[in-house]
């Protein structure tokens, strides 16, 4: 027993004196990373091991060159004619070709890795990730065409980084521009501004950029092209800034792109790349620092931004976002249409149901609606030449919008195209007995008193004055549930207050 007793005292004092030793290394190897990145602290090292420090502490990334001209070669041999041992990156999408020249199998290019982003048999996908070779602390993206100066603006472009967070470098004697970034996740936009100071978001300009591996592990897909612009969305996702560094510069290597041709093949690969980008990001409404407005993913000539809606469920309100902005704008866009055409042959209608919340809410279609809901008086669907050509078989007006008769009840619907499925639901209401009632559809719209519609009232929605019930409180209230304008109703289970979060 006694035995038993002075063994576990004897494991008890070597764990104790494990975790002082540790906690001792754990000390010098703080204060040796304080003195290296802190120049203004009195050492002792040579130059030469404090080389050897920033080597173990920076990994430089080779990010975007065109296999067709670049200058990756004389890049390379630029870092390493500085920092022989540092780790090196170059990143493709797909193996370069013609091939660069570079020996890998050279001893001093040991550290020096080409790495192919495309699937490929016989390669993991360990091998194909870049972060699976990064062991250090900072990544340093070095632009095409770019020489660093000395080894002393890499040491003091890593000690800002570590007080500033990331940090951009300029090549050259190229002016940065700061650039603010307005990303809004939930309602797939994106809006970039020029702004002052040296925080920014983003960075434009010839430039290298430096910041922390564990932010970059962070990020959605942080090799994605085109290379920074994809970066820096991402980064502003998390809420991460860039300081840009005026007083320090890295310099110009070679000239690239100078012949028209290679000018307009470079221009044509980063409008493709940047598409694919905001396709990969879920980005659809991008606005310009020159106020100009771009949508991607959603025209009238093709699909509807959004996939399937099953029990009346868009699929994108699971991922806590809105409705895609293209489809908001093409959504506005039939309802103006449908409003002029049953105005011109005097057909009664008036906003129904999410439609008229959305009017009482913001003036506009709800930022979660798919859809536009307008009652009409039965009584007055004669009227329409395409109301009644819908009634046998779909039919598209003279403007291409395509009218027909709803299959899953007796309602008809408008939609933007033959191909864009954006729709317009018009609802035949008719009078009996003092009420406004329906034939029966599937659609969850309730019967209500006529006298909401004696006399009408308009309101504002999506742009323009539209007819509505008189006493729209009351109305939407009778329709849903005491308290829907300032609590909607979300389909399914979804909350609103998750959504709007």
């Amino acid at each position: 027993m006694r035995l038993k007793f002075v063994r576990t005292l004897l494991v008890l004092a070597l764990l104790g004196n494990i975790i002082v030793w540790y906690r001792i290394w754990r000390l010098f190897a703080t204060q040796n990373t304080l003195r290296l990145l802190t120049p203004n602290i009195a050492t002792t090292d040579s130059p030469q091991k404090l080389h050897h420090r920033l080597e173990r502490l920076v990994t430089v990334v080779i990010r975007q060159f065109e296999a067709f001209e670049n200058d990756v070669t004389s890049t390379v041999e630029s870092v390493l004619n500085l920092f022989p041992s540092i780790p090196i990156l170059i990143v493709s999408n797909e193996f370069p070709y013609p091939p660069l020249e570079l020996d890998f199998a050279n001893e001093s290019m040991q550290n020096v890795k080409l790495i192919n982003l495309q699937l490929e048999f016989n390669k993991s996908y360990d091998e194909r990730n870049p972060l699976f070779y990064v062991r250090t602390k900072y990544v340093l993206f070095l632009p095409d065409g770019s020489r660093l100066s000395t080894k002393e603006v890499i040491q003091e472009t890593v000690s800002q980084a570590e007080k500033l967070g990331a940090v951009s470098i300029p090549i050259g004697s190229v002016t940065l521009n700061c650039i603010n970034i307005d990303l809004k996740v939930k309602e797939w936009s994106l809006k970039f501004s020029h702004t002052t100071g040296n925080e920014c978001d983003g960075v434009n300009g010839k430039h290298a950029t430096i910041l922390e591996t564990k932010l970059l592990r962070k990020l959605t897909d942080p090799f994605l092209l085109p290379f920074t612009d994809a970066l820096y969305i991402q980064t502003t996702a998390l809420g991460a800034k860039i300081h840009m560094l005026s007083n320090y510069h890295f310099n110009e290597g070679k000239l690239l792109y100078r012949n028209q041709q290679s000018q307009w093949k470079i221009q044509q690969l980063y409008q493709n790349r940047e598409r694919s980008m905001f396709e990969k990001l879920g980005i659809k409404k991008v606005v310009r620092a020159s106020n100009s407005v771009e949508w991607y993913g959603c025209s009238r000539e093709s699909n509807r931004c959004f996939g399937s809606v099953i029990n009346g469920i868009p699929s994108y309100l699971y991922q806590n976002r809105y409705t895609p902005p293209c489809c908001l704008s093409g959504l506005r866009k039939v309802a103006h249409h449908v409003f002029d055409k049953l105005e011109e042959v005097g057909i009664r209608f008036w906003l129904e149901t999410g439609s008229l919340l959305g009017a009482m809410r913001n003036g506009d279609i709800l930022p979660w609606d798919h859809e536009v809901q307008i009652g009409v008086n039965r009584d007055d669907l004669d009227r329409s030449p395409w109301l009644i050509k819908a009634m046998n078989k779909p039919i598209a007006d003279n403007h291409g919008f395509v009218w027909e008769k709803a299959t899953e009840g007796e309602f008809f619907k408008v939609q933007y195209s033959k191909i864009n499925r954006l729709t317009v639901n018009i609802l035949p209401f008719y009078a009996k007995n003092g009420s406004m009632v329906k034939d029966g559809w599937f659609l969850n719209n309730r019967d209500f008193p006529e006298q909401f519609l004696h006399p009408m009232s308009t309101i504002e929605f999506a742009g323009r004055q539209v007819p509505c019930p008189n006493n729209i409180r009351d109305f939407l209230e009778l329709k849903y549930f005491r308290g829907i304008i300032e609590n909607p109703e979300l389909p399914g289970k979804i909350s609103f207050q998750d959504l709007i979060r």
